[in-house]
Protein backbone atom coordinates (compact mmCIF):
# COMPACT_ATOMS: atom_id res chain seq x y z
CA UNK A 1 0.00 0.00 0.00
CA UNK A 2 1.06 3.56 -0.69
CA UNK A 3 1.85 5.39 2.56
CA UNK A 4 2.17 9.12 3.15
CA UNK A 5 2.52 11.40 6.18
CA UNK A 6 0.85 14.72 7.02
CA UNK A 7 0.87 16.97 10.08
CA UNK A 8 -2.89 17.60 10.13
CA UNK A 9 -5.42 15.63 8.10
CA UNK A 10 -9.03 16.83 7.74
CA UNK A 11 -11.72 14.46 6.48
CA UNK A 12 -14.61 16.40 4.96
CA UNK A 13 -15.00 19.57 2.88
CA UNK A 14 -18.07 21.24 4.41
CA UNK A 15 -18.03 24.47 6.43
CA UNK A 16 -16.42 22.84 9.48
CA UNK A 17 -13.56 21.32 7.48
CA UNK A 18 -12.94 24.40 5.31
CA UNK A 19 -13.08 26.95 8.12
CA UNK A 20 -10.76 24.81 10.24
CA UNK A 21 -8.34 24.40 7.34
CA UNK A 22 -8.24 28.14 6.62
CA UNK A 23 -7.63 28.99 10.27
CA UNK A 24 -5.01 26.24 10.75
CA UNK A 25 -3.20 27.22 7.54
CA UNK A 26 -2.29 30.54 9.16
CA UNK A 27 0.39 28.67 11.15
CA UNK A 28 0.66 25.08 9.85
CA UNK A 29 0.21 23.04 6.68
CA UNK A 30 -3.02 21.09 6.46
CA UNK A 31 -4.37 18.42 4.12
CA UNK A 32 -8.11 18.07 3.47
CA UNK A 33 -9.61 15.01 1.81
CA UNK A 34 -13.16 14.33 0.68
CA UNK A 35 -14.80 11.14 -0.57
CA UNK A 36 -16.30 12.66 -3.72
CA UNK A 37 -15.83 16.24 -4.91
CA UNK A 38 -15.02 19.22 -2.71
CA UNK A 39 -18.46 20.75 -3.32
CA UNK A 40 -20.37 17.59 -2.39
CA UNK A 41 -21.41 18.39 1.18
CA UNK A 42 -24.45 19.17 3.31
CA UNK A 43 -23.21 22.75 3.74
CA UNK A 44 -24.03 23.57 0.13
CA UNK A 45 -27.62 22.47 0.76
CA UNK A 46 -28.11 24.79 3.76
CA UNK A 47 -30.66 27.44 2.84
CA UNK A 48 -31.57 29.36 5.99
CA UNK A 49 -28.44 30.95 7.45
CA UNK A 50 -26.39 31.41 10.60
CA UNK A 51 -27.81 32.50 13.95
CA UNK A 52 -26.04 35.24 15.93
CA UNK A 53 -27.25 37.97 18.28
CA UNK A 54 -26.01 41.09 16.49
CA UNK A 55 -29.06 43.38 16.44
CA UNK A 56 -29.54 46.15 19.00
CA UNK A 57 -32.63 44.43 20.40
CA UNK A 58 -30.94 41.05 20.74
CA UNK A 59 -28.38 39.60 23.16
CA UNK A 60 -26.35 36.38 23.43
CA UNK A 61 -28.38 35.62 26.55
CA UNK A 62 -31.62 35.69 24.53
CA UNK A 63 -30.04 33.47 21.90
CA UNK A 64 -28.92 31.08 24.63
CA UNK A 65 -32.39 31.02 26.20
CA UNK A 66 -34.00 30.11 22.86
CA UNK A 67 -31.40 27.38 22.31
CA UNK A 68 -32.10 25.89 25.75
CA UNK A 69 -35.86 25.89 25.20
CA UNK A 70 -35.50 24.12 21.85
CA UNK A 71 -33.03 21.62 23.36
CA UNK A 72 -35.73 20.33 25.72
CA UNK A 73 -33.57 20.14 28.83
CA UNK A 74 -30.65 18.24 27.32
CA UNK A 75 -28.35 21.11 26.27
CA UNK A 76 -25.11 21.63 28.17
CA UNK A 77 -25.75 25.13 29.48
CA UNK A 78 -22.09 26.17 29.70
CA UNK A 79 -21.57 25.15 26.07
CA UNK A 80 -24.66 27.08 24.95
CA UNK A 81 -23.46 30.19 26.81
CA UNK A 82 -20.00 30.07 25.18
CA UNK A 83 -21.30 29.43 21.65
CA UNK A 84 -23.90 32.21 21.72
CA UNK A 85 -21.40 34.62 23.29
CA UNK A 86 -18.77 33.97 20.60
CA UNK A 87 -21.22 33.95 17.69
CA UNK A 88 -20.86 37.66 16.71
CA UNK A 89 -17.05 37.35 16.59
CA UNK A 90 -17.20 34.37 14.25
CA UNK A 91 -19.58 36.27 11.98
CA UNK A 92 -17.01 39.08 11.92
CA UNK A 93 -14.40 36.50 10.88
CA UNK A 94 -16.50 35.52 7.87
CA UNK A 95 -17.06 39.13 6.88
CA UNK A 96 -13.30 39.79 7.10
CA UNK A 97 -12.80 36.79 4.81
CA UNK A 98 -15.03 38.52 2.26
CA UNK A 99 -18.36 36.79 2.86
CA UNK A 100 -21.19 39.16 1.88
CA UNK A 101 -24.40 38.56 3.81
CA UNK A 102 -27.63 40.18 2.66
CA UNK A 103 -28.15 43.75 3.79
CA UNK A 104 -31.26 45.83 4.43
CA UNK A 105 -32.53 48.25 1.83
CA UNK A 106 -30.59 51.03 3.59
CA UNK A 107 -27.37 49.10 2.83
CA UNK A 108 -25.94 50.00 6.22
CA UNK A 109 -27.10 46.99 8.22
CA UNK A 110 -27.25 43.24 7.81
CA UNK A 111 -30.63 41.74 6.96
CA UNK A 112 -31.76 39.39 9.72
CA UNK A 113 -34.34 36.64 9.26
CA UNK A 114 -36.42 34.81 11.85
CA UNK A 115 -36.95 31.08 12.15
CA UNK A 116 -38.77 28.61 14.39
CA UNK A 117 -37.96 28.83 18.09
CA UNK A 118 -36.22 32.21 17.84
CA UNK A 119 -37.55 35.15 19.86
CA UNK A 120 -35.66 37.70 17.73
CA UNK A 121 -34.65 38.21 14.13
CA UNK A 122 -31.05 36.94 14.19
CA UNK A 123 -30.51 34.77 11.09
CA UNK A 124 -27.81 36.13 8.79
CA UNK A 125 -28.37 34.87 5.27
CA UNK A 126 -27.46 35.08 1.61
CA UNK A 127 -30.90 34.88 -0.04
CA UNK A 128 -32.01 31.26 0.41
CA UNK A 129 -28.68 29.72 -0.59
CA UNK A 130 -26.52 30.73 2.36
CA UNK A 131 -24.64 27.45 2.60
CA UNK A 132 -23.89 27.24 -1.10
CA UNK A 133 -22.56 30.81 -1.30
CA UNK A 134 -20.60 30.50 1.92
CA UNK A 135 -19.03 27.21 0.85
CA UNK A 136 -18.15 28.47 -2.61
CA UNK A 137 -16.38 31.52 -1.17
CA UNK A 138 -14.38 29.63 1.47
CA UNK A 139 -13.47 26.86 -0.97
CA UNK A 140 -12.10 29.49 -3.35
CA UNK A 141 -9.91 30.84 -0.56
CA UNK A 142 -8.70 27.35 0.35
CA UNK A 143 -7.82 26.53 -3.24
CA UNK A 144 -5.59 29.61 -3.39
CA UNK A 145 -3.89 28.94 -0.04
CA UNK A 146 -0.44 27.37 -0.48
CA UNK A 147 -0.62 25.88 3.02
CA UNK A 148 -3.75 23.83 2.20
CA UNK A 149 -3.64 20.59 0.19
CA UNK A 150 -7.03 19.48 -1.18
CA UNK A 151 -7.56 15.88 -2.32
CA UNK A 152 -10.80 14.62 -3.88
CA UNK A 153 -12.12 11.06 -4.26
CA UNK A 154 -10.43 9.80 -1.09
CA UNK A 155 -12.87 7.78 1.04
CA UNK A 156 -11.70 7.31 4.64
CA UNK A 157 -12.47 3.67 5.45
CA UNK A 158 -10.61 3.05 8.73
CA UNK A 159 -8.86 5.07 11.41
CA UNK A 160 -5.41 3.77 12.26
CA UNK A 161 -5.00 3.47 16.01
CA UNK A 162 -2.39 2.31 18.47
CA UNK A 163 -3.16 1.31 22.05
CA UNK A 164 -0.22 1.89 24.40
CA UNK A 165 -0.05 -0.25 27.54
CA UNK A 166 -2.80 0.70 30.03
CA UNK A 167 -3.82 3.67 27.87
CA UNK A 168 -6.70 4.65 25.61
CA UNK A 169 -6.26 4.25 21.85
CA UNK A 170 -4.24 6.90 20.02
CA UNK A 171 -5.16 7.86 16.46
CA UNK A 172 -2.17 7.67 14.10
CA UNK A 173 -3.82 8.23 10.73
CA UNK A 174 -6.36 6.80 8.33
CA UNK A 175 -6.76 4.20 5.59
CA UNK A 176 -8.20 5.78 2.47
CA UNK A 177 -9.87 4.27 -0.58
CA UNK A 178 -8.76 6.12 -3.69
CA UNK A 179 -11.92 5.76 -5.77
CA UNK A 180 -10.03 6.61 -8.96
CA UNK A 181 -7.46 3.83 -8.58
CA UNK A 182 -9.66 1.54 -6.40
CA UNK A 183 -6.65 1.07 -4.12
CA UNK A 184 -6.17 1.55 -0.41
CA UNK A 185 -3.74 4.29 0.62
CA UNK A 186 -2.46 5.04 4.12
CA UNK A 187 -2.01 8.56 5.46
CA UNK A 188 -0.26 8.83 8.83
CA UNK A 189 -0.84 12.09 10.69
CA UNK A 190 -0.13 13.83 13.98
CA UNK A 191 -3.85 14.50 14.20
CA UNK A 192 -6.97 13.52 12.30
CA UNK A 193 -9.99 15.84 12.17
CA UNK A 194 -13.36 14.31 11.32
CA UNK A 195 -15.66 16.80 9.60
CA UNK A 196 -17.74 14.31 7.66
CA UNK A 197 -21.21 15.73 8.28
CA UNK A 198 -24.45 14.00 9.15
CA UNK A 199 -26.24 10.71 8.58
CA UNK A 200 -29.55 11.66 6.96
CA UNK A 201 -29.16 8.96 4.29
CA UNK A 202 -29.67 6.36 7.01
CA UNK A 203 -33.36 7.22 6.44
CA UNK A 204 -35.47 6.74 3.32
CA UNK A 205 -36.56 10.40 3.18
CA UNK A 206 -34.01 13.08 3.96
CA UNK A 207 -33.04 16.65 3.13
CA UNK A 208 -29.35 15.65 3.07
CA UNK A 209 -27.05 15.15 0.09
CA UNK A 210 -26.60 11.57 -1.11
CA UNK A 211 -23.25 11.08 0.64
CA UNK A 212 -24.52 11.91 4.16
CA UNK A 213 -24.01 8.33 5.35
CA UNK A 214 -22.52 8.89 8.80
CA UNK A 215 -19.02 7.82 7.80
CA UNK A 216 -17.29 9.80 10.56
CA UNK A 217 -19.55 8.33 13.24
CA UNK A 218 -18.85 4.79 12.06
CA UNK A 219 -15.10 5.46 11.78
CA UNK A 220 -14.94 6.88 15.30
CA UNK A 221 -17.03 4.10 16.85
CA UNK A 222 -14.95 1.34 15.27
CA UNK A 223 -11.79 3.07 16.53
CA UNK A 224 -13.10 3.12 20.10
CA UNK A 225 -14.29 6.72 20.49
CA UNK A 226 -17.31 7.63 22.61
CA UNK A 227 -20.57 8.67 20.92
CA UNK A 228 -23.78 10.13 22.34
CA UNK A 229 -27.46 10.75 21.60
CA UNK A 230 -27.70 9.03 18.23
CA UNK A 231 -31.43 8.56 18.84
CA UNK A 232 -31.86 12.32 18.44
CA UNK A 233 -32.30 12.66 14.68
CA UNK A 234 -34.12 15.89 13.90
CA UNK A 235 -36.75 15.68 11.19
CA UNK A 236 -37.17 18.91 9.25
CA UNK A 237 -40.88 19.66 8.98
CA UNK A 238 -40.84 20.89 5.40
CA UNK A 239 -39.28 19.13 2.46
CA UNK A 240 -40.92 19.57 -0.92
CA UNK A 241 -43.39 16.77 -1.69
CA UNK A 242 -42.89 16.08 -5.38
CA UNK A 243 -41.72 12.96 -7.27
CA UNK A 244 -38.96 14.94 -8.98
CA UNK A 245 -37.63 16.64 -5.85
CA UNK A 246 -37.58 14.22 -2.93
CA UNK A 247 -34.58 15.86 -1.23
CA UNK A 248 -35.40 19.52 -1.82
CA UNK A 249 -35.65 21.47 1.43
CA UNK A 250 -38.19 24.23 1.93
CA UNK A 251 -36.35 26.49 4.35
CA UNK A 252 -37.75 27.37 7.75
CA UNK A 253 -37.05 30.97 6.77
CA UNK A 254 -40.30 30.92 4.78
CA UNK A 255 -42.22 30.35 8.00
CA UNK A 256 -40.13 33.12 9.52
CA UNK A 257 -41.60 35.42 6.88
CA UNK A 258 -45.17 34.49 7.72
CA UNK A 259 -45.61 31.11 6.03
CA UNK A 260 -48.45 29.05 7.51
CA UNK A 261 -48.76 25.26 7.48
CA UNK A 262 -52.28 24.24 6.50
CA UNK A 263 -54.19 20.99 6.03
CA UNK A 264 -56.16 20.14 2.89
CA UNK A 265 -59.05 22.34 4.05
CA UNK A 266 -56.79 25.32 4.70
CA UNK A 267 -56.83 25.00 8.51
CA UNK A 268 -53.80 26.25 10.48
CA UNK A 269 -53.52 22.91 12.28
CA UNK A 270 -50.17 23.52 14.07
CA UNK A 271 -51.80 26.36 16.00
CA UNK A 272 -53.86 23.68 17.76
CA UNK A 273 -50.77 22.12 19.36
CA UNK A 274 -48.48 25.09 20.07
CA UNK A 275 -48.97 28.82 20.61
CA UNK A 276 -46.21 29.65 18.12
CA UNK A 277 -48.00 27.69 15.43
CA UNK A 278 -45.86 27.12 12.33
CA UNK A 279 -42.88 28.78 14.05
CA UNK A 280 -42.81 26.32 16.95
CA UNK A 281 -39.60 24.27 17.44
CA UNK A 282 -38.97 21.70 14.75
CA UNK A 283 -39.73 18.61 16.82
CA UNK A 284 -43.21 19.92 17.64
CA UNK A 285 -43.99 20.97 14.06
CA UNK A 286 -42.72 17.70 12.58
CA UNK A 287 -44.85 15.62 14.98
CA UNK A 288 -47.89 17.80 14.27
CA UNK A 289 -47.48 17.18 10.52
CA UNK A 290 -46.88 13.46 11.07
CA UNK A 291 -50.03 13.23 13.20
CA UNK A 292 -52.11 15.21 10.71
CA UNK A 293 -51.03 12.99 7.81
CA UNK A 294 -51.72 9.78 9.76
CA UNK A 295 -55.14 10.92 10.96
CA UNK A 296 -56.34 12.13 7.56
CA UNK A 297 -54.43 9.77 5.27
CA UNK A 298 -53.03 12.76 3.38
CA UNK A 299 -49.75 12.39 1.51
CA UNK A 300 -48.59 15.85 2.57
CA UNK A 301 -49.58 19.16 4.13
CA UNK A 302 -49.21 22.62 2.60
CA UNK A 303 -47.10 25.68 3.35
CA UNK A 304 -48.97 28.85 2.41
CA UNK A 305 -46.88 31.82 1.22
CA UNK A 306 -49.56 33.39 -0.97
CA UNK A 307 -49.76 36.51 1.21
CA UNK A 308 -46.48 37.61 -0.42
CA UNK A 309 -46.08 38.88 -3.97
CA UNK A 310 -44.21 36.97 -6.65
CA UNK A 311 -41.60 39.75 -6.82
CA UNK A 312 -40.88 39.52 -3.10
CA UNK A 313 -40.69 35.71 -3.09
CA UNK A 314 -38.39 35.61 -6.12
CA UNK A 315 -36.06 38.19 -4.58
CA UNK A 316 -35.98 36.77 -1.02
CA UNK A 317 -36.14 33.05 -1.89
CA UNK A 318 -34.87 32.76 -5.47
CA UNK A 319 -33.70 29.15 -5.22
CA UNK A 320 -36.98 27.89 -3.74
CA UNK A 321 -39.15 30.09 -5.96
CA UNK A 322 -37.44 29.01 -9.17
CA UNK A 323 -37.26 25.34 -8.22
CA UNK A 324 -40.99 25.27 -7.47
CA UNK A 325 -41.71 27.17 -10.69
CA UNK A 326 -39.77 24.57 -12.66
CA UNK A 327 -42.06 21.91 -11.19
CA UNK A 328 -45.23 23.83 -12.02
CA UNK A 329 -45.82 25.27 -8.54
CA UNK A 330 -46.37 29.03 -8.37
CA UNK A 331 -45.83 29.66 -4.66
CA UNK A 332 -47.27 33.18 -4.89
CA UNK A 333 -50.65 31.74 -5.95
CA UNK A 334 -50.75 28.24 -4.44
CA UNK A 335 -49.42 26.56 -1.28
CA UNK A 336 -46.33 24.37 -1.36
CA UNK A 337 -46.85 20.61 -0.71
CA UNK A 338 -44.44 19.56 2.06
CA UNK A 339 -43.58 16.55 4.24
CA UNK A 340 -41.07 15.97 7.07
CA UNK A 341 -37.70 14.33 6.34
CA UNK A 342 -34.61 13.30 8.29
CA UNK A 343 -32.51 16.45 8.51
CA UNK A 344 -29.95 16.83 11.29
CA UNK A 345 -28.33 14.53 13.85
CA UNK A 346 -28.22 16.25 17.24
CA UNK A 347 -25.93 13.54 18.61
CA UNK A 348 -22.56 12.33 17.37
CA UNK A 349 -18.98 11.79 18.49
CA UNK A 350 -18.58 13.21 21.99
CA UNK A 351 -16.31 16.27 21.96
CA UNK A 352 -15.61 19.47 23.83
CA UNK A 353 -15.84 22.84 22.08
CA UNK A 354 -12.31 22.41 20.74
CA UNK A 355 -13.32 19.22 18.95
CA UNK A 356 -11.31 16.87 21.18
CA UNK A 357 -12.69 13.34 21.32
CA UNK A 358 -12.01 10.55 23.80
CA UNK A 359 -9.17 9.33 21.54
CA UNK A 360 -5.86 11.15 21.58
CA UNK A 361 -5.04 12.89 18.28
CA UNK A 362 -8.61 12.48 17.00
CA UNK A 363 -10.82 15.56 16.66
CA UNK A 364 -14.36 15.92 15.39
CA UNK A 365 -16.20 19.04 14.15
CA UNK A 366 -19.63 20.00 12.83
CA UNK A 367 -22.61 17.68 12.58
CA UNK A 368 -20.47 14.61 13.22
CA UNK A 369 -19.77 15.88 16.74
CA UNK A 370 -21.89 16.06 19.87
CA UNK A 371 -20.78 19.10 21.87
CA UNK A 372 -23.91 19.46 23.98
CA UNK A 373 -25.07 22.58 22.13
CA UNK A 374 -28.19 21.16 20.51
CA UNK A 375 -29.57 19.01 23.29
CA UNK A 376 -32.62 17.02 22.23
CA UNK A 377 -33.59 19.33 19.36
CA UNK A 378 -31.38 21.76 17.42
CA UNK A 379 -32.52 25.37 17.22
CA UNK A 380 -32.75 26.48 13.60
CA UNK A 381 -29.53 27.94 12.08
CA UNK A 382 -27.35 26.93 15.04
CA UNK A 383 -25.68 24.22 12.95
CA UNK A 384 -23.47 26.41 10.74
CA UNK A 385 -22.71 28.48 13.84
CA UNK A 386 -21.45 25.43 15.71
CA UNK A 387 -19.18 24.60 12.76
CA UNK A 388 -17.58 28.04 13.03
CA UNK A 389 -17.15 28.00 16.80
CA UNK A 390 -15.64 24.52 17.15
CA UNK A 391 -13.45 24.81 14.04
CA UNK A 392 -12.00 28.11 15.25
CA UNK A 393 -11.28 26.73 18.73
CA UNK A 394 -9.83 23.49 17.39
CA UNK A 395 -7.46 25.41 15.10
CA UNK A 396 -6.39 27.65 17.99
CA UNK A 397 -5.66 24.62 20.16
CA UNK A 398 -3.61 22.92 17.46
CA UNK A 399 -1.66 26.11 16.75
CA UNK A 400 -0.29 25.90 20.30
CA UNK A 401 1.05 22.37 19.82
CA UNK A 402 4.63 21.67 18.89
CA UNK A 403 4.89 19.21 16.03
CA UNK A 404 6.30 15.83 17.10
CA UNK A 405 7.68 13.34 14.62
CA UNK A 406 4.80 11.60 12.87
CA UNK A 407 4.58 8.07 14.21
CA UNK A 408 3.79 5.19 11.88
CA UNK A 409 2.48 1.75 12.79
CA UNK A 410 2.41 -1.59 10.99
CA UNK A 411 -0.55 -1.98 8.62
CA UNK A 412 -1.94 -5.24 7.25
CA UNK A 413 -2.40 -5.47 3.51
CA UNK A 414 -6.10 -5.77 2.54
CA UNK A 415 -7.27 -9.16 1.30
CA UNK A 416 -9.70 -9.45 -1.61
CA UNK A 417 -10.96 -12.87 -2.66
CA UNK A 418 -14.04 -12.11 -4.77
CA UNK A 419 -13.08 -11.86 -8.42
CA UNK A 420 -14.25 -9.07 -10.71
CA UNK A 421 -16.59 -11.42 -12.62
CA UNK A 422 -18.63 -11.99 -9.47
CA UNK A 423 -18.56 -8.36 -8.47
CA UNK A 424 -21.40 -7.02 -10.63
CA UNK A 425 -23.76 -9.84 -9.68
CA UNK A 426 -23.21 -9.19 -5.97
CA UNK A 427 -23.74 -5.41 -6.18
CA UNK A 428 -27.51 -5.95 -6.44
CA UNK A 429 -27.44 -7.53 -2.98
CA UNK A 430 -25.63 -4.49 -1.61
CA UNK A 431 -28.22 -2.18 -3.18
CA UNK A 432 -30.99 -4.25 -1.62
CA UNK A 433 -29.48 -4.07 1.88
CA UNK A 434 -28.96 -0.32 1.52
CA UNK A 435 -32.62 0.17 0.60
CA UNK A 436 -33.82 -2.20 3.34
CA UNK A 437 -31.93 -0.32 6.06
CA UNK A 438 -33.29 3.06 4.98
CA UNK A 439 -36.90 1.83 4.77
CA UNK A 440 -36.57 0.03 8.09
CA UNK A 441 -35.26 3.17 9.79
CA UNK A 442 -38.04 5.33 8.32
CA UNK A 443 -40.82 2.93 9.31
CA UNK A 444 -39.51 1.72 12.69
CA UNK A 445 -37.22 4.50 13.98
CA UNK A 446 -38.94 7.58 12.60
CA UNK A 447 -40.71 10.62 14.05
CA UNK A 448 -42.86 8.49 16.40
CA UNK A 449 -41.40 5.29 17.87
CA UNK A 450 -42.42 2.29 19.96
CA UNK A 451 -40.50 -0.44 21.76
CA UNK A 452 -42.02 -3.10 19.52
CA UNK A 453 -40.85 -1.38 16.35
CA UNK A 454 -37.41 -0.62 17.79
CA UNK A 455 -36.90 -4.26 18.82
CA UNK A 456 -37.90 -5.45 15.35
CA UNK A 457 -35.43 -3.02 13.84
CA UNK A 458 -32.67 -4.18 16.19
CA UNK A 459 -33.24 -7.83 15.27
CA UNK A 460 -33.18 -7.21 11.53
CA UNK A 461 -30.14 -4.93 11.72
CA UNK A 462 -28.23 -7.60 13.59
CA UNK A 463 -28.81 -9.98 10.69
CA UNK A 464 -27.89 -7.34 8.13
CA UNK A 465 -24.64 -6.60 9.97
CA UNK A 466 -23.71 -10.27 9.69
CA UNK A 467 -24.38 -10.23 5.97
CA UNK A 468 -22.31 -7.06 5.53
CA UNK A 469 -19.46 -8.56 7.52
CA UNK A 470 -19.37 -11.54 5.16
CA UNK A 471 -19.30 -9.24 2.13
CA UNK A 472 -16.63 -7.02 3.61
CA UNK A 473 -14.25 -9.89 4.29
CA UNK A 474 -13.98 -11.01 0.68
CA UNK A 475 -15.29 -8.19 -1.53
CA UNK A 476 -12.90 -5.76 -3.23
CA UNK A 477 -13.02 -2.30 -1.66
CA UNK A 478 -15.82 -0.23 -3.12
CA UNK A 479 -17.41 3.05 -2.03
CA UNK A 480 -20.91 1.53 -2.09
CA UNK A 481 -19.90 -1.11 0.44
CA UNK A 482 -18.14 1.45 2.62
CA UNK A 483 -21.27 3.61 2.70
CA UNK A 484 -23.44 0.56 3.37
CA UNK A 485 -21.21 -0.35 6.29
CA UNK A 486 -21.50 3.21 7.61
CA UNK A 487 -25.29 3.44 7.51
CA UNK A 488 -25.66 -0.05 8.99
CA UNK A 489 -23.41 0.90 11.92
CA UNK A 490 -25.19 4.21 12.50
CA UNK A 491 -28.61 2.56 12.21
CA UNK A 492 -27.73 -0.13 14.74
CA UNK A 493 -26.30 2.40 17.22
CA UNK A 494 -29.34 4.67 16.72
CA UNK A 495 -31.73 1.86 17.63
CA UNK A 496 -29.65 0.91 20.66
CA UNK A 497 -29.64 4.51 21.89
CA UNK A 498 -33.40 4.83 21.27
CA UNK A 499 -34.11 1.71 23.32
CA UNK A 500 -32.06 3.13 26.19
CA UNK A 501 -34.01 6.41 26.37
CA UNK A 502 -37.15 5.45 28.27
CA UNK A 503 -38.96 8.76 27.86
CA UNK A 504 -39.99 11.24 25.20
CA UNK A 505 -37.77 14.29 24.86
CA UNK A 506 -37.22 16.68 21.96
CA UNK A 507 -37.01 14.82 18.65
CA UNK A 508 -37.26 11.40 20.34
CA UNK A 509 -40.93 10.55 20.88
CA UNK A 510 -41.95 7.14 22.22
CA UNK A 511 -45.51 5.83 22.39
CA UNK A 512 -44.44 3.64 25.31
CA UNK A 513 -42.89 6.52 27.28
CA UNK A 514 -44.82 9.67 26.26
CA UNK A 515 -43.57 11.87 29.13
CA UNK A 516 -40.23 13.58 29.77
CA UNK A 517 -38.69 12.36 33.02
CA UNK A 518 -36.12 14.09 35.21
CA UNK A 519 -34.45 10.71 35.84
CA UNK A 520 -33.86 10.38 32.06
CA UNK A 521 -32.43 13.86 31.62
CA UNK A 522 -28.96 12.77 30.55
CA UNK A 523 -26.98 11.97 27.43
CA UNK A 524 -27.20 8.48 25.96
CA UNK A 525 -23.55 7.42 25.83
CA UNK A 526 -22.33 4.52 23.74
CA UNK A 527 -18.92 3.02 22.97
CA UNK A 528 -15.45 4.20 23.93
CA UNK A 529 -14.54 5.87 27.18
CA UNK A 530 -14.86 9.31 28.74
CA UNK A 531 -12.24 12.07 28.36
Amino acid sequence: MQTESRETLVIGSGLAGLFFALKTAETKPVTLITKVSLSATNTTWAQGGIAAAISSSDTPEKHAADTLVAGAGLCHEAVVAEVTRDAPERIDDLIKLGVQFDQTELKDALSLGKEGGHSERRILHISDHTGQSLHSHLLGLAQKNPNIELLEHRFAVELITETPFLSAPVCRGVKVLNSKSSKIEVIFANRVVLATGGAGKTYLYTSNWEGATGDGLALAFRAGARLANLELMQFHPTCLYHPQARNFLISEALRGEGGILRDSSGRDFVKDVHELGSLAPRDIVARAIDSEMKQTGANCVHLDMTHHSADYLEERFPQIYNRCQSLGIDISNEPIPVVPAAHYLCGGVVTNLSGQTSLENLFCLGESACTGLHGANRLASNSLLECLITSYRCAELIALNREPTIKTVAIEEPTQTLNDASRHDEMVVIDHMWDEIRRLMWNYVGIVRSNRRLLRAAHRLENIQQEISEFYSDFPHHSDIEELRSIATVAQLTVECALRRKESRGVHYSLDYPDSLESERHDTLIGGSAF
